[in-house]
């Protein structure tokens, strides 16, 4: 079997794709006020301590993400690979409406033309709502689970996984004092110093008040303009009253029962540093996942089994486990319209854009990262 036609390479493509992408970070929200208001100095240092102590009781508001990444129709993949609806969230622009009570109580509704899909948090209980389809999911969390979106859906979740990088690669430094949402904010400049990073630059903007992140944009290199920004158009800090994270199930709504398992408040987990420990529970069509260098440039390698689930008597995977045929074949046409590309470490086909690269090999492999290409063929060497 071809590995572009691999159930298993088609289904962690894209979420890999997404990982990578939703790490590092469209045209400009444009929440820039004309005159920066003026606000009392703060260094950098004092900034970071502003940001790791805040504490947010509650929050509501509206969010605008943009992302203009350079790929391919990612979120037509992703569909087409049975990914999470979430996923078409690191393409174009999308609005969100935000709630959040506390780490058990959460909210994110994402509108668009095709109607509305919820996710929603309320202690142990996630629900998945769409309006397109009259559709639920629920599932029982575990009593440590936790539940995150597998895209940013704030400038702090955004902001959450940038600072996880600050470390001697990274320059912190203070931007410019600006207005988002009607609120001051200071900006935080996080500057990777490692030339083989695609990231430019991070900015993040905090409230000046309340020390949250009202905004996060990255910056590719040679780009004046953030590949990928998320911020408030609106956002109010009183907590949301308790009936905001209550599913209510629509007349007529389906709802599926589904098992009661960790990972993201959709059902997915990505294939993330926590797959990379030595005895983590993968799965049976989980890749073998590690991870090579350190800050910007680590890449991340997933050896996938080209022969395919079908070799091991597993049966062809459906739309809720994975690409049916025609989203197989439809995935492989765009991933066979790749550049090819070869050297020393063998041959396969690239997938670049804006902030990050990924290299699919022939011989089943994954690479990705927030790196030249030239990054992956030394990792694809190793």
């Amino acid at each position: 079997m071809s590995v572009l036609k691999n159930p298993a390479v088609l289904r962690w493509l894209v979420p890999v794709t997404a990982g990578v992408a939703v790490i590092g970070g469209a045209a400009a929200v444009g929440t820039f006020a004309a005159a920066d208001p003026a606000l009392p100095p703060r260094s950098a240092a004092q900034l970071l301590e502003d940001l790791r102590t805040a504490r947010l009781d509650g929050l509501s508001g509206t969010v605008v993400q943009r992302a203009d990444l350079g790929l391919p129709p990612i979120a037509d993949l992703a569909g087409a690979a049975g990914g999470d609806e979430l996923t078409s969230l690191i393409t174009g622009t999308h609005t969100l409406r935000v709630w959040y009570a506390g780490p058990d109580r959460q909210r994110l509704a994402l509108v668009d033309t095709l109607g509305e899909r919820d996710v929603l948090r309320n202690g142990r209980d996630v629900w998945t709502w769409s309006s397109r389809t009259n559709t639920a999911s629920h599932r029982t969390l575990p009593a440590d689970g936790a539940a995150t979106p597998s895209a940013p859906a704030t400038p702090a979740d955004a902001a959450d996984r940038a600072l996880a990088a600050i470390d001697p690669s990274t320059a912190v430094t203070v931007g410019r004092s600006a207005t988002v949402a009607g609120r001051s904010v200071y900006e935080l400049v996080l500057t990777p110093r490692d030339k083989d990073s695609l990231v430019h630059q991070v900015r993040i903007a905090l409230d000046a008040k309340e020390h949250v992140p009202l905004r996060f944009e990255v910056l590719a290199d040679g780009a004046e303009e953030p590949a990928f920004e998320v911020a408030f158009t609106q956002v109010d800090f009183r907590t949301p009253d308790a009936d905001q994270f209550r599913f209510n199930p629509p007349p007529g709504v389906t709802v599926t029962e589904q098992p009661a398992t960790g990972g993201g408040p959709a059902g997915k987990h990505l294939p993330d540093a926590d797959l990379a420990k030595p005895g983590a529970d993968r799965g049976k069509d989980a890749p073998d996942v590690r991870t090579v260098g350190t800050g910007w440039t680590t890449v991340l390698v997933a050896k996938l089994d080209a022969a395919g689930g079908a070799a091991r008597g597993a049966k062809p995977a459906g739309p809720a486990g994975g690409p049916d045929a025609a989203g197989a074949d439809a995935i492989a046409k765009v991933l066979g319209g790749l550049p090819k590309v070869s050297g020393d470490w063998g041959s396969g086909r690239l997938l670049t854009g804006k902030l990050f690269s990924v290299l699919l090999t022939d011989d089943g492999r994954v690479l990705a990262g927030l790196v030249t290409p030239e990054r992956l063929y030394q990792a694809a060497r190793g």
